[in-house]
């Protein structure tokens, strides 16, 4: 993802459409930052999950990605409950168990593909309800972990491309939206330009 003169946001931004035909249950801001965080709490279980794997199947790499994963879902996951505690004080987080992880090719499709779910249908239609709401919070929470996600599927695509052709190169983690980035090669974040010294290596 390429770095642009300012902040992307949901204005200035075009991929932000949601996919036609959706069968995706849409409600309220407050109904879909719920809904947010269950997926999100998966994801991170399931990614968790596909790490052990991967590393017993003798992909360290591919390991250190779906750890940096896992870890960004539960960036999303914070700021998604930050935002419903203070529209409902009483919410608990819910917790997920770790689903059965397989051949680590096939744990990275199942990664992407529900990577491309979030950017493409879900983050979007979350997006769209929040700006009609006027609840500006929720649109920056919802387009960062929209924009971050799609960097998650491409990384998946990539490491299941080249499953066979591993390198060294570590994982970088944005602190504040979640980004992932591959090698050394980078300043700042392109969805939030917080600086590559705040990023946690994998």
């Amino acid at each position: 993802m390429k770095v642009r003169e300012t902040i992307p946001t949901a204005e200035n931004s075009h991929n932000m459409n949601q996919m036609p035909d959706s069968m995706l249950v849409v409600g309220t801001t407050l109904d879909n930052l719920k809904s947010a965080i269950l997926g999100e709490t998966g994801a991170s279980a399931k990614y968790a999950a596909y790490a052990k794997a991967a590393r017993e199947q003798g992909y360290d790499q591919i390991a250190r990605l779906f750890e940096a994963t896992s870890a960004a879902e539960q960036i999303h996951i914070g700021l998604e409950f930050g935002l419903v505690s203070e529209m409902d004080p009483d919410y608990v987080k819910p917790t997920a168990e770790a689903p059965e992880a397989h051949a680590s090719d096939l744990n990275l499709i199942d990664g992407a593909k529900g990577e491309i779910f979030e950017t493409s249908d879900m983050y979007p239609a979350f997006i769209k309800v929040a700006q009609e709401e006027g609840n500006a919070k929720a649109v920056q929470v919802f387009t960062r972990a929209k924009l971050a996600e799609s960097v998650h599927a491409e990384r998946y695509l990539e490491a299941y491309n080249d499953i066979d052709a591993a390198d060294d190169d570590k994982f970088y983690l944005c602190p504040i939206c979640g980004y992932i980035h591959k090698g050394e090669d980078f300043e700042k974040c392109p969805i939030c330009f917080c600086p590559k010294a705040s990023f946690r290596a994998f």
